[in-house]
């Protein structure tokens, strides 16, 4: 499983010229289902969202974590995470079949609802129109073959 996690001051979804979700301060999650994930691929994911301490204290220093920040979350589906660019026409094989990839993204929003965050989303496979206001600009990586 992929993550894309910004920092944002501000992010929303619009489905076909409509607002579908928006949040305030947090983080911007483009996740990437992987055609071998699982459930614990998904726990993993979950764990480092809502622990990465990468908001800024009153030193300035990236040191406090989304829960303390008062964070919210804004979880989109993202197959294009796992891209193979051998060629100049991306494929995309490697990204699970819906039957696999949505119920891990929605475990993946249960699960940081689970912990206290609000969470919004957008809607699998739909063609999302995605705005954010990056902050810091602060942009990070999680990748479960890797965490």
């Amino acid at each position: 499983m992929r993550a894309v996690v910004t920092r944002v001051t501000e992010a929303s979804v619009t489905i076909d010229g409509a607002e579908y979700s928006r949040i305030g301060r947090g983080f911007l999650v483009l996740l990437g289902v992987h055609v071998s994930d699982t459930a614990a691929e998904a726990d993993r994911i979950v764990d480092r969202i809502c622990g990465l301490r990468v908001f800024e204290d009153a030193n300035g220093k990236m040191n406090v974590n989304p829960a303390d920040a008062g964070a919210e979350l804004l979880i989109v589906s993202q197959f294009t995470l796992f891209a193979d660019c051998r060629s100049r026409r991306p494929g995309f094989t490697a990204a699970a079949r819906p039957e696999t990839a949505v119920p891990l993204y929605e475990r993946v929003s249960a699960g940081c609802e689970a912990r206290g965050f609000p969470v919004r989303t957008g809607v699998f496979g739909a063609d999302m129109k995605v705005a954010s206001v990056n902050d810091g600009p602060v942009t990070i990586l999680l990748d479960t073959d890797h965490l």
